[in-house]
């Protein structure tokens, strides 16, 4: 079961193409609105014991979807062990034995020695690298995974207990009723809502490679490295330079004489930063957000998925706006038109189909590789890839108003119309 934002449901798809999967190979929930973890987990328990009749006793396993855990099979024996501890009614989280002090993690510390596991007796914020040190030292604290596991009837007492207004929710609606109404759930962690309350947590430490992925350090630690400890990638020469992470994009970068640094180039911005450092970029973040002239660079270069492929800002002034489009084979954009825009499509790989609409009359074109074709304002116009391969195309819009909302749909085949 995959557990998602519907502003996300067409990346979601998207990646499930990349490793050869369908939607239909999974159970996926599409949440109107974020609500953070806690009123996640309480919509897939509502869903499985609604929708698939799964018994309160059955357990279930919960885990982000982001981190990298190896090797695979010795976690899969943790998480046997914690289906045990589970089935007498704790609610299992696994902590992973710190290797040095990281100030990124929240911690557990661990108590009570019981079968393959250990009571929970405190769950600690992110700590100071002195507080991290210490927490090193004394050898039962574990980094917080953010994995659990525990049966469906022990959460939805600890709900009870513990977040009463959650568990009124998941009582008192039906799954579609929950999922009109989710925006009415509180903004909290299972961890606020439940762990850091409950008498029944329980931790199984794991002596495994986990990672978040949740920092640029964290990057640096899970990528090859070679025989200096650099991580290099791009175009990158580098002389006299150590325990350093240089990712390039499209400029060739050179070093000298640099030790643990962190260098990031992306199309709009180049990161510098000291190794140990990378929690903060979150900061630079917020300062862009927050600044009048760099904030249109938090969305400039986003992907954007749709359900027929993807496109990309490239650039954007007065009047003017550039995207590369990738188009699925087989799929097909709505017919519509825009009222204030003229559109230039150039095709830079794959075949693409084009319908117009001129005088009345539907026309269909062909469109290849290194060709262009021009969609005049108020033109009825479809892009379809016919071929086996995605079909990729650089568009350049021109016209007093260039927003997404100046689409009118005439047809589509998503049901967006």
């Amino acid at each position: 079961m995959i557990i998602t934002n519907k502003e996300y449901i067409f990346h979601l798809k998207s990646q499930l193409r990349e490793i050869n999967h369908s939607e239909n190979d999974f159970h996926i929930i599409t949440e109107p609105v974020g609500r953070n973890t806690a009123p996640a987990i309480a919509l897939a328990v509502k869903y499985l014991t609604e929708n698939q009749d799964t018994p309160f006793d059955e357990t279930i396993f919960i885990s982000p979807s982001d981190h990298i855990i190896q090797p695979v099979q010795e976690f899969i024996e943790y998480v046997k062990k914690a289906d045990e501890l589970a089935k007498e009614g704790y609610i299992i989280t696994f902590g992973v034995k710190p290797t040095k002090p990281e100030t990124g993690y929240g911690y557990i510390e661990a108590g009570e020695k019981i079968k393959d596991g250990y009571k929970v007796i405190k769950f600690h914020e992110k700590p100071s690298i002195e507080k991290a040190t210490e927490y090193l030292m004394k050898g039962n604290f574990y980094w917080n995974s953010g994995m659990f596991t525990f049966s469906i009837q022990t959460i939805l007492d600890e709900f009870k207990n513990h977040s009463e207004e959650i568990y009124q929710m998941i009582n008192d609606n039906s799954f579609e009723e929950l999922l009109k109404n989710f925006e009415a759930m509180p903004d909290i962690s299972i961890d606020y809502a439940v762990m850091e309350k409950t008498s029944k947590a329980a931790v199984i430490p794991m002596t495994i490679t986990w990672s978040d992925v949740g920092s640029w350090d964290s990057v640096y630690e899970i990528l090859p490295k070679d025989e200096n400890q650099n991580v290099k990638v791009g175009k990158v020469i580098d002389i006299d330079t150590k325990n350093s992470m240089i990712i390039g994009n499209k400029r060739v970068i050179s070093t000298i004489g640099l030790e643990n640094l962190i260098i990031v180039e992306t199309d709009d911005v180049i990161l510098i930063a000291k190794q140990g450092e990378g929690q903060k970029v979150r900061e630079i973040v917020n300062k862009i957000k927050n600044d009048k002239d760099l904030g249109y660079l938090v969305d400039l270069h986003t992907t954007v998925y749709r359900p027929w492929g993807s496109y990309t800002d490239l650039e954007k002034g007065e009047r003017y706006r550039i995207k590369r489009i990738t188009v699925y084979p087989g799929e097909s954009l709505s017919l519509q038109m825009h009222y204030h825009r003229s559109e230039h499509w150039i095709v830079v790989k794959g075949t693409a189909k084009v319908v117009l609409e001129e005088n009345g009359e539907i026309k269909e074109y062909f469109v290849h590789e290194n060709e262009s074709i021009y969609v005049p304002k108020t033109t009825k116009h479809r892009l379809v890839n016919p071929g086996k391969i995605p079909l990729e195309l650089i568009e350049v819009q021109v016209g007093e108003y260039v927003e997404e909302d100046d689409i009118v749909r005439f047809n589509d085949v998503y049901g967006r119309c």
